[in-house]
């Protein structure tokens, strides 16, 4: 948990920050799975994020995801990073497609998501809409969650909180490859942000700031 005390939340100024609960991560079709690189803690995650997305809906807030895309080139090939390449030599040519099956967020979360961004790295934020969204919807907290906790979740935790935003982490709402790594990322994420789990999140959008 974090060591700092934990704010009121007015849900209709608040966001959930889905990132990266995708078909071609998590689907036993998509490009993870073919490659034999899906996380299983990963798997249990869509039930339990599209429950809080259900509720912070229904309490006013804003859902957003993040998909993460590989674009193609001129020729078709995807654009894919060295570093990313080097880790994952499986991903080819329609895998995390703009538009495609497997770059569409699993089907569990996406009746509740109300703005989704198409992101090339690991932040949600890196050059996407998502800040101008967020401002324009007059949003001042998010709670983040998603894959994998020491990636684009961390990531995107550490911008959100550099944009001054009162950031949450739901502890239960993600995931990483290793259940070690996963309580690392979060408890250096507690430096800059709130660590709570997705009950008490719910919880809490139940009993708002007036």
């Amino acid at each position: 948990m974090s060591s700092h005390t934990m704010h009121n939340i007015t849900p209709s100024k608040t966001a959930l920050i889905i990132v990266d609960l995708q078909n071609d991560f998590l689907a036993p079709t998509g490009a993870y799975a073919r490659g034999g690189a899906v996380s299983a803690p990963a798997l249990a995650l869509p039930p339990r994020v599209a429950r809080v997305a259900q509720a912070l809906k229904a309490a006013g807030g804003l859902v957003a995801a993040s998909q993460f895309t590989l674009w193609p080139n001129a020729q078709g090939e995807p654009m894919i990073a060295p570093h990313l390449l080097a880790l994952r030599p499986f991903l080819r040519r329609g895998d995390f497609a703009p538009g495609s099956t497997g770059q569409a967020n699993v089907a569990e979360i996406a009746p509740w998501v109300d703005v989704a961004v198409s992101k090339v790295a690991y932040s949600a934020f890196f050059n996407t809409q998502l800040d101008w969204v967020l401002r324009h919807a007059h949003i001042d907290t998010v709670a983040v969650c998603g894959i994998v906790t020491n990636g684009g979740v961390a990531s995107t935790v550490r911008d959100a909180h550099m944009r001054e935003f009162h950031t949450l982490v739901l502890s239960d709402g993600c995931a990483a490859f290793k259940p070690e790594v996963h309580q690392a990322a979060l408890a250096d994420m507690g430096t800059v942000a709130d660590v709570l789990s997705c009950d008490d999140f719910i919880t809490s959008l139940q009993n708002p700031k007036p």
